[in-house]
């Protein structure tokens, strides 16, 4: 029996990591690092980064492993994304078959921030246990969304209000969602608020939060959009990536 365990890491910052964390990374016969192309080593590195400074049991492997890429001209983004879930999967087989002798033993993988929001390594490991016996456990870290607010000094919610969090293309594809006054966009690699209108909008943008390279911007929409789109270019250029969110809040009272 294979135990899998998905390690939330937060935003890759090492003092992320949580006790619970450390103690399973510290128990796995294998640590996965997927490697997602030269222009994205850096991550790679974070993740050696975070097993050097916590990792202690000699016994545990690291083992790096080419992650398939995505076919972004599928037609279907639903398709494109379900065909490359099953390609990792297929991967994660092949290096679990590869490393761990008779299929017993513990397999790790650290996830950014934590395995349930916008993360879909829950849902490839379910297309495992088809193939092999597995169980998986969640090791819960700090999301994206708790280093943003925690970054701007600024709570997630209005009282007694509701928080929508969603996606760039939801935000470009269907405008503000009704019944809510604040939202929260991950996976937006096209400055997506751009799409909405700017009057009354006040935006909490920050990338690469909690890291050295730490980029925060707060203000009206209007006000701040060129300054937020040079920032996140200039990030890009340097690292060959960037991570960033945002929260929107509409009629924020002026300070």
């Amino acid at each position: 029996m294979i135990e899998l365990s998905l390690i939330g890491i937060g935003t890759g910052n090492p003092r992320h990591i949580t006790g619970q964390a450390v103690d399973a990374m510290n128990a796995a016969d294998l640590i996965l690092i997927p490697l997602k192309g030269a222009d994205k080593s850096d991550l790679a590195g974070l993740r050696r980064q975070i097993c050097a400074a916590h990792l202690t049991n000699p016994a545990t492997k690291v083992i790096d492993f080419a992650l398939p890429v995505r076919d972004a001209s599928n037609p279907s983004y639903r398709k494109g994304v379900d065909d490359w879930h099953d390609a990792i999967a297929e991967t994660w087989l092949s290096e679990i078959t590869a490393h761990v002798p008779g299929l017993e033993g513990r397999v790790a993988l650290l996830v950014w921030g934590d395995p349930s929001l916008y993360d879909s390594t829950l849902r490839i490991a379910e297309r495992l246990k088809s193939r092999l016996p597995l169980t998986t456990k969640v090791i819960p870290g700090i999301t994206a969304i708790q280093a943003l607010c925690a970054a701007h000094a600024i709570p997630l919610n209005d009282i007694g209000a509701p928080v929508v969090i969603t996606t760039g293309r939801q935000l470009r594809d269907h405008g503000w969602p009704a019944g809510t006054e604040t939202v929260v966009a991950m996976l937006d690699g096209e400055c997506s608020f751009q799409s909405l209108p700017p009057d009354g909008l006040t935006i909490f943008w920050g990338a690469c939060v909690a890291m050295p390279e730490e980029v925060l911007i707060r203000g009206p929409v209007a006000e701040v959009t060129d300054e937020i789109l040079q920032a996140r270019a200039d990030l890009r250029a340097r690292h060959g990536w960037v991570m960033d969110i945002y929260l929107l809040r509409r009629n924020v009272p002026a300070a």
